[in-house]
């Protein structure tokens, strides 16, 4: 593993790691593409020349307007979203130091997609009271899996069955839940709950692009380096000068905001948080939690995942979720018989 160390006049020093970045450039640019397909497709098409022309401001009013106002805010957050969900996920993996460690499994998205049914289906309100619900049930589910996992410190093993069992328990009250909404709100509970893109706009967009954009710059340089040490243990860490606690704390809040805000946004979008941060350590070969990898590789895979969605049944367009689901089960089913094979399971 080569790494390449820069040295500012100031004294700051930064590691970069040439392979990582090789890993992100190149999921940047799979993003890129993928968006701008995307926002060239739909009932009116656009070429790919068409749509660089209008985001670039040239382009006709027609074109500004289709670009700008309907496809552009879905495009958007499928890659804020993408990339929130995917450091969260690498986020948790490093807290649990297992590759199961992720939203999906651990009960927040669980929890985000309780808050949500809860104001469909008990409140019936809008989109907007929707997030808000989301927001407040993951965060909530956060602290309480938080406070059943703490025992002296917050250890993997203890927050992975902790998560597993909270994430059973709201899988209960969520199809609860379900069961005693009308029709109409119940229709639109499962395609939220499926995890959807259509309709998205700028005000969807907004709050999870603004936690991403505060959020993961104070997590790379606060806690990144403080995160691959905690791999080898709490003992070396702490034996290395790593505050173990606060470091976890950090870690944790960060990913439940993170996915919590991701889920108001788009749906409790499955497999992302789990796949991406485990697809970018393979390719970037690298230890630790790959946190800036892992959000390239998660905006690829949902912005990539949404357009197979639009065009992968000629006339009619799938939720995101369905095809993250199913991407995302045949990888969970390679990785338990990995594991197994390794003896870890």
């Amino acid at each position: 593993m080569r790494t390449v160390v820069l040295r500012t006049p100031g004294g700051l020093s930064v590691r970069l790691r040439p392979r990582a970045l090789t890993v992100g450039a190149a999921c940047v640019l799979v993003a890129a593409v993928a968006a701008v397909l995307a926002i060239g497709g739909g009932d009116y098409p656009m070429s790919p020349a068409d749509v660089v022309r209008t985001l670039l401001g040239g382009g006709s009013p027609a074109d500004a307007f289709i670009v700008e106002q309907v496809r552009l805010p879905r495009v958007l957050t499928a890659l804020a979203a993408g990339g929130a969900l995917a450091f969260s996920g690498a986020a948790f993996q490093a807290l649990a130091r297992n590759p199961l460690g992720s939203p999906d499994l651990l009960g927040f998205t669980q929890g985000a997609a309780g808050g949500a049914l809860t104001v469909i289906t008990v409140v019936g309100g809008g989109a907007m009271a929707t997030a808000a619900g989301a927001v407040t049930g993951g965060l909530v589910t956060g602290v309480v899996i938080h406070l059943l996992a703490w025992r002296e410190g917050l250890h993997g093993r203890r927050l992975v069955l902790v998560g597993i069992g909270v994430a059973a328990i709201l899988t209960g009250i969520n199809g609860y839940l379900l069961t005693r909404a009308n029709i109409p709100d119940a229709a639109r509970a499962v395609l939220w709950l499926t995890g959807t893109l259509d309709g998205r706009g700028w005000s969807d967009l907004a709050p999870v692009l603004t936690a991403t954009v505060v959020v993961v710059p104070a997590v790379l340089l606060g806690c990144a380096r403080a995160a691959r040490v905690l791999e080898m243990g709490d003992d070396t860490a702490t034996a290395l000068g790593v505050r173990v606690r606060r470091t976890r704390l950090a870690l944790l809040a960060s990913a439940v905001l993170l996915s919590a805000l991701a889920a108001a946004a788009t749906g409790p979008v499955a497999f992302v948080a789990l796949t991406a941060p485990q697809l970018a350590r393979r390719l970037t070969r690298e230890p630790g939690p790959n946190l800036l990898p892992s959000l390239c590789m998660g905006a690829a895979l949902l912005v990539t995942a949404d357009l197979a969605a639009q065009r992968l049944i000629p006339g009619r367009r799938l939720p995101v979720g369905v095809v993250t689901g199913v991407l995302g089960g045949v990888y969970l089913i390679w990785l338990l018989a990995t594991e197994r094979r390794r003896g870890r399971l």
